[in-house]
């Protein structure tokens, strides 16, 4: 039996690193399975943590931290995000991110899966209104809302979602901090506010 976080990580960077030399997704697959069931979900997430943005490796582990923490909203996020990453689709995606915001309400990230899944452009911009509204310093969520926002706009001339970006681009804009945010959002809102419905 592999020896908890030290250990395990060692072998998880070995499998990793032999991934990325051979692109050898099966063998990846039977190392991580293989590795997981060794260990408990706390260990996992520890020994994991550097690999955390590889969906292909965040899945197999996360995996198994959900299946023995069904109620770890962080650890459904990061599972959500991997199953996201990989192409898994809305619906399992959108399944994690309801039991996520069921754990802890207060979790962001599971309210920006939520929103995400929406494959309906009118609605997922609604969904981004209400996560904004519940984090109204979330600059990430204001982003995406002035984005669907905007596409809402071109797509179907609603000059309502057309207002709407252009508010919610001006809000970042007075919160932006540097001179290449400024400068991006200035030519969103330009181009905005010259677009003709």
């Amino acid at each position: 039996m592999i020896a908890p976080q030290t250990d395990l990580r060692t072998a998880i960077g070995r499998a990793v690193a032999e991934y990325e030399a051979s692109g050898n997704m099966g063998l990846l697959m039977e190392r991580l399975h293989m590795l997981r069931e060794g260990a408990t979900a706390d260990a996992l997430v520890a020994a994991v943590e550097p690999w955390r943005e590889m969906p292909e490796v965040a899945g197999p582990i996360y995996e198994r931290v959900v299946a023995e923490q069904p109620n770890n909203a962080r650890a459904l996020v990061i599972l959500a995000n991997a199953y996201w990453l990989s192409g898994r689709g809305p619906d399992v995606v959108g399944a994690l991110a309801d039991r996520a915001i069921a754990a802890d309400p207060q979790n962001r990230g599971a309210w920006h899966m939520w929103a995400l899944t929406e494959s309906n452009q009118r609605d997922r911009t609604i969904r981004w209104i209400q996560v904004v509204e519940r984090f109204p310093q979330d600059l990430l969520a204001k982003a995406a809302l002035a984005d669907n926002a905007a596409s809402l706009a071109s797509a179907e001339m609603d000059k309502e979602a057309l207002a709407l970006a252009i508010r919610t681009y001006e809000q970042l804009h007075a919160a932006a901090t540097s001179d290449q945010q400024r400068t991006a959002l200035e030519t969103a809102l330009n181009t905005l506010r010259n677009y003709r419905l």
